[in-house]
């Protein structure tokens, strides 16, 4: 799948990863053959990949404070969620946050949630076979798996 195509499919999304929104984009990825809900995962994995970097992931949660009014740091699950949110508000947003890491902050509040978007590729396949996916793509998209992203981390 060429990222022309997924941009456009993650376009009918109109920039939120709700529940009806991905089952929609699931149902619609479903009609199109195996080979294209496996390339929409590999997009999908890549995009959240390249976002998992520690500009983005050291954002504290913009809605919420620690205890005496300090930040409230992202857990690794609210930093995968927000994640999602950029790419499900589209290619120019996930393209901006590059150049300004501030673009990302707003997907951090805990009222901007994109988890939904994580299970459009499985909820396709099953629509599509009959049968459970049990899948692996080039990219792992788990918080802090991005070593260029996170260069302190150590293994």
């Amino acid at each position: 799948m060429t990222w022309a195509d997924f941009w456009a499919l993650i376009a009918t999304l109109n920039g939120e990863a709700t529940e009806e929104s991905c089952q929609r984009l699931a149902e619609e990825l479903s009609r199109r053959p195996v080979s294209d809900i496996v390339g929409f995962a590999e997009r999908h994995a890549e995009a959240l990949y390249c976002l998992d970097q520690e500009k983005f992931g050291t954002l504290p949660v913009v809605d919420l404070t620690a205890r005496f009014g300090s930040p409230f740091p992202q857990s690794s699950d609210v930093f995968l969620y927000a994640r999602c949110a950029v790419v499900a508000a589209g290619q120019a947003v996930w393209e901006s946050v590059f150049f300004d890491a501030d673009k990302f902050a707003p997907h951090t509040s805990s009222e901007c949630d994109g988890e939904w978007l994580l299970y459009v590729p499985d909820k396709a396949y099953e629509l599509a076979t009959g049968e459970e996916w049990d899948r692996s793509t080039r990219y792992c998209f788990e918080s802090y798996s991005n070593r260029h992203g996170w260069p302190d981390l150590r293994d």
